[in-house]
Formats: structure tokens, C-alpha cells, sequence
């Protein structure tokens, strides 16, 4: 079992890419690598968000020969400065990876991103070149882009772009936007105006690696609400009917929980229960089922909420009840039609 908790950091590592993909289409992807990096920026910071360091690396193709249209209408270059100015990837990352400083154990470091998909991509290319991933398991990050709409209260719960960002900070533009070394000089503005600290106990856990084991089942705790991660199922069915993952466990004082509302789905993804605590009323169940290779794990995040919450999720229980109803007939007057 692995428990994440608040520290203080020594460094951050501000990291943003670029990536290309099959100019032809999702078709003639390469499966085990359908998004090519091309470009790396990051800017080490220190406890204070100070800049310390500065790291850019422009990367040689080796899988897409050609630049995708839509990659070349955002990032503005061309294949012949790829192979003209880049270097091989494990040259980058293993640059990288001295700047990230990864070897020396008694100094911290978190990663921040502008974003999920950057990690996930990052280590999609290592896997793809048999780079070692030095990266702690489990990886913790900062997502900004998931603080700044914690920060600033984005009732539509949108990614908010990065050049919005800036927008709304009043930060001067100065130079173009998507760019790696550019985009993550923006995101460290947005971080220093921000009031990060005020929002930095919000971490987010990557998930391209998950437990391989029930050791590895990961808790976490922020305030407000909790999450924990299982193990790998060979079913989805295996892994929302295995009890652990569907307990139901109070996220402020760890008291078991009986259920009022069960678990039950809207969309075979997301599955929902709501359970009644003695000392702090209801609590809500998510379950989020995703996949890994040809695995299944879950996903489940826990929360006192109040009775308008309450009354929400059984709305959506009962409207998922009556559509079982309906396809059950359904499907009983089908079979009668073939008797």
C-alpha cells in the first residue's frame, strides 16, 4: 500500500513538449508510438519559484518523416529544421534527465505540467526507445492547468488553454505560443502570479504505470476528498465486483460504510453509490474503470457531500433503474418473439 502526503519540494521541473503524428492519418499510426516527440522544454525553479536553470531540445524524427498538417498550423516547423537542428531522443531525455537531476536521491523534485498528456506521452517515447523510466513510482505531479481552474473557480470545469491563462493574469506576451521552451515560460508566469502555494496540496498522480499488485494499490488524501487506485484486473467485471475496490470508506475518519445507494452506472465507465457515515452524513462513491494493455483497474475517489448531492445521484439512480427496466423488457419480448 503507498501513501502520498504533503512535502516541500527543492525543485520544479516546469516541462512542456511538442509532438508530431502520422501525416497520413490515425490509420497509419505506428501503434506503439502515435505521438512523436519533437520538441522538449523545461525550466527548473526553486522553493521559491525562482528560475534557476533552462533546458530546450529539439528532436530528430526517427517515425514520422513528415510533419503533420495540424501539427505544423500550431507548432510552425518544418521537417528540415527537425532534422537539420534536432538530436536523437535518448540523447534528449537522457539530457533531460541530468537537468531533472533524477540520480541525486537527496534533493526533491516534482514535475509540472500545463496538462495530463504530456507525462503519458513522455513516457509512451520512453517504453518506444527502451529508455529506462527514472521516474518514482508512484509519479507525482502538478497538473497547472487542473490548480488554476481549482484556483480560480471554473464553474464549467473546461481545460483552460495556456494563452487564456495568460490572458486573464495580464501576463505580457512576449513570445509565440507553442513552442516547448515558449509555452513553458508562459506556464512558470502562471505559476509565480497564481498564488500556487495557496492550491499546491492538490497534486495529481500519473497513471501510465499503475499497481502491479495489492501492494502497490495507492491512498491518497486531500482535503476534501480521497482516492485510491487498484491493481490490475483481466476483466472490468472482475474489477467492480472485487469487494476492496467497492467499499465504501468515510474519507474524514475511515469508518466503513453502509450503503444507501448502491453502486450502479449511467455509461458502463463511471459507477457511483452514495453511503451514510453516523458522524459526517453522506458520502459519495466514484468509481472510474480504465485500462492498461489488455488489463482493467479502477479508480475509486471518495467524498462527504450534502443533501443537494445526495439528491443528485439518486436522480441519476433512478433514471438509470428505469432504463434497466425498459431494456429488460425489451429483451424478454424478444425472446417470447422467438419461442
Amino acid at each position: 500500500m503507498c501513501f502520498f502526503g504533503k512535502v516541500d519540494m527543492d525543485n520544479y521541473i516546469v516541462l512542456d513538449l511538442e509532438w508530431n503524428q502520422s501525416p497520413n492519418g490515425r490509420e497509419h499510426s505506428n501503434k506503439d508510438l502515435p505521438f512523436e516527440i519533437i520538441e522538449i522544454g523545461a525550466i527548473k525553479l526553486n522553493s521559491r519559484l525562482e528560475t534557476v536553470d533552462e533546458f530546450h531540445r529539439v528532436i530528430k524524427p526517427t517515425v514520422y518523416k513528415k510533419i503533420h498538417f495540424k501539427v505544423h498550423e500550431v507548432v510552425q516547423i518544418g521537417i528540415w529544421e527537425l532534422k537539420k537542428k534536432g538530436v536523437p531522443f535518448v540523447d534528449a531525455i537522457n539530457d533531460f534527465f541530468e537537468f531533472c537531476e533524477m540520480d541525486n536521491k537527496q534533493k526533491k523534485k516534482i514535475l509540472c505540467t500545463w496538462g495530463n498528456l504530456d507525462l503519458v506521452e513522455l513516457q509512451r517515447n520512453m517504453k518506444f526507445y527502451n529508455v529506462e523510466n527514472k521516474f518514482e513510482y508512484p509519479f507525482f505531479y502538478y497538473d497547472l492547468q487542473k490548480l488554476f481552474n481549482i484556483k480560480f473557480q471554473n464553474a464549467q470545469q473546461e481545460r483552460i488553454p495556456l494563452e487564456r491563462a495568460v490572458n486573464m493574469l495580464n501576463i505580457e506576451v512576449e513570445r509565440p505560443f507553442h513552442h516547448a521552451f515558449d509555452d513553458a515560460c508562459y506556464t512558470v508566469k502562471v505559476m509565480q502570479r497564481m498564488d500556487f502555494f495557496s492550491v499546491s496540496e492538490y497534486y495529481s498522480l500519473d497513471y501510465y504505470r499503475v499497481p502491479r499488485n495489492a501492494d502497490e494499490e495507492i491512498y491518497l488524501h486531500f482535503s476534501g476528498y480521497s482516492k485510491f487506485v487498484s491493481t490490475l484486473f483481466d476483466t472490468k467485471e472482475e474489477a467492480i465486483s472485487d469487494k476492496h475496490n467497492s467499499d465504501l470508506i468515510c474519507d474524514r475518519c475511515n469508518r466503513m460504510l453502509k450503503k444507501k445507494i448502491r453502486w450502479f452506472s449511467t455509461n458502463q465507465r463511471n459507477y457511483y453509490c452514495i453511503g451514510i457515515c453516523p458522524e459526517h452524513g453522506y458520502v459519495k462513491g466514484k468509481i472510474r474503470v480504465r485500462k492498461s494493455d489488455d488489463k482493467y483497474y479502477v479508480i475509486k475517489t471518495t467524498k462527504v457531500v450534502d443533501a443537494a448531492v445526495f439528491e443528485e445521484v439518486r436522480e441519476k439512480y433512478e433514471e438509470s433503474r428505469k432504463k434497466r427496466l425498459i431494456k429488460s423488457k425489451r429483451k424478454s419480448l424478444n425472446n417470447l418473439g422467438d419461442i
